[in-house]
Order: C-alpha cells, then sequence, then structure tokens
C-alpha cells in the first residue's frame, strides 16, 4: 500500500451566497500527517467534505495522486479515502465488530463474506482503538468515546491511503486522545485531520495549515505557524509558545483573562 499525495488547489466552497472557505489551496504529500486548526465555523470541517466527497467546489479542485477526486469511481475512491466525521449519523443496530467490519466493504465483492484476511484486519483495527473487549457489544449501547474509537478502527479496516479526520480525539479521554494519534502515525498513509487542540496538532502533525473566515492565513511547521501573534490575531487569545524540553515539540501556555497581544 503506498500513500496518497493529496492537493486542493484554489477550492471555494459556498453555501447559497455564502462562501464557507475561499480560495484555499493545500497539499499533503504521501505519508505526511497534515492538521487543519483554526477557530469554530472557521470552514474546516467544509473543507474536509469537499476530500472525501460531500461537497463540490464552487471553483477549484481536489486531486488524490493528480486525478480529480470528484471524477474518481466511487469504489475506487472508497478504496482510496476513508474518512471520520465529527457528527455522524450512525445510530447501528449492529454489533461493534460488524461496524468495524463495514470498513472492508470497498475490497470484497457484493454479499462476499469475511476471509480469515479480513477477520485480521478487523482484528487489528479493534486492537488500534484499544476496543477488542466491545467487539461483541451492541453499538447503539456504547459512550460516546466508545463510538469514536470504534468509528476510526471501521476507518482503519478500510486500509485507506488517505484518512480524513474531523476532531477524531472528540469525546475521547486524555490516554484515548494519543493512543488513537499514535495510531495514525504509525499507518502507511497520508492524513489529514482536523483539531482544535493545538497542543496535540504541534506534537502529531508534520505541517499545519491555519483557517480563519474561510482562507488560509498560515501554513507550515508547527514551530513556525503556531506564534503568539497569530494565537492573537486568529483566536483572540493572550498565550506563550515554548519548546516542550521533553518532545522538542512547541507548547502553547494560555492566558486566561489577559488581554491579546
Amino acid at each position: 500500500m503506498t500513500a496518497t499525495e493529496l492537493t486542493i488547489a484554489g477550492v471555494t466552497l459556498t453555501a447559497g451566497a455564502r462562501h464557507l472557505v475561499r480560495d484555499v489551496s493545500l497539499t499533503a504529500r504521501p505519508g505526511e500527517t497534515i492538521g487543519l486548526v483554526g477557530p469554530n465555523g472557521s470552514g474546516k470541517s467544509s473543507l474536509l467534505r469537499t476530500v472525501y466527497r460531500v461537497l463540490r467546489p464552487a471553483a477549484g479542485q481536489v486531486r488524490v495522486d493528480g486525478g480529480d477526486a470528484w471524477s474518481l469511481p466511487v469504489r475506487r475512491l472508497a478504496r482510496t479515502v476513508a474518512a471520520v466525521v465529527q457528527d455522524p449519523a450512525a445510530d447501528f443496530d449492529l454489533a461493534v465488530r460488524e461496524v468495524v467490519a463495514m470498513g472492508r466493504t470497498p475490497h470484497k465483492r457484493l454479499l462476499a463474506g469475511d476471509t480469515p484476511e479480513d477477520a485480521e484486519i478487523i482484528d487489528s483495527a479493534l486492537l488500534a482503538v484499544d476496543a477488542v473487549h466491545l467487539a461483541d457489544h451492541p453499538f447503539d449501547r456504547l459512550s460516546g468515546g466508545e463510538r469514536q474509537r470504534v468509528l476510526i478502527a471501521r476507518a482503519l479496516a478500510q486500509r485507506p491511503t488517505l484518512l480524513v479526520l474531523d476532531e477524531p480525539t472528540n469525546h475521547l479521554d486524555i490516554r484515548h486522545q494519543l493512543s488513537v494519534l499514535d495510531a495514525l502515525r504509525r499507518l502507511p498513509a497520508t492524513v489529514l485531520l482536523a483539531l482544535h487542540d493545538l497542543n496535540l496538532a504541534a506534537y502529531y502533525c508534520d505541517r499545519l495549515y491555519v483557517l480563519h473566515d474561510g482562507e488560509i492565513t498560515a501554513s507550515g511547521p508547527p514551530a513556525e505557524v503556531l506564534t503568539p501573534r497569530l494565537l492573537a490575531e486568529v483566536y483572540g487569545v493572550a498565550a506563550d509558545v515554548t519548546v516542550h524540553p521533553r518532545t522538542g515539540a512547541p507548547q502553547v501556555t494560555f492566558f486566561p483573562g489577559e488581554p491579546r497581544i
């Protein structure tokens, strides 16, 4: 499996007369983990939706390994791109293992059963998100965090070469936030994810794109992007950014109640 190259070139997304994102360009080289950060309503989720083909661009193009993502056959796209959305309408009346097994569908013929290889991939996906013990539980009786981990496992079982995730750490406790992001970093795939936690983004992402009011405000390695001035301008908060002595990653500390710089 070879990781996918993603190119978003001059994409504009609209809802009626309103622009959701305007002339946004982004690249993710094969195997990179790319983070989208920015305030609520900045266009992160909308931009992700155009990659996994839910929201068609009004202008610009999304290219997957050089080809127009919106022109790819559905089955080929499903074998290439997996998505974990922020608020899924997912009240499956299925056991957890059956939900994760849905990720194997693009790789099988219609009505084909699971092969030993499928079973191994499903087990591996459950293990990656610490959900092996939930395999036989009803999905609709899980907590929010447990559901999130199962949906991530379903995406992992799909074995995509491009994984798109909208706030994958939402609802997760700290241990599972770290273990899930660790698992994503180990994938032989390209990862594009939206994150609110800037310290997690700084540690796990190779590069960041900052969205503000539907436009890219800054991009580059976390150490170059996350500055007190940017945080003040984009988020409207006072903060300090230092290098963590153990991880070497930028560490953002916010100062509640203090005026922004």
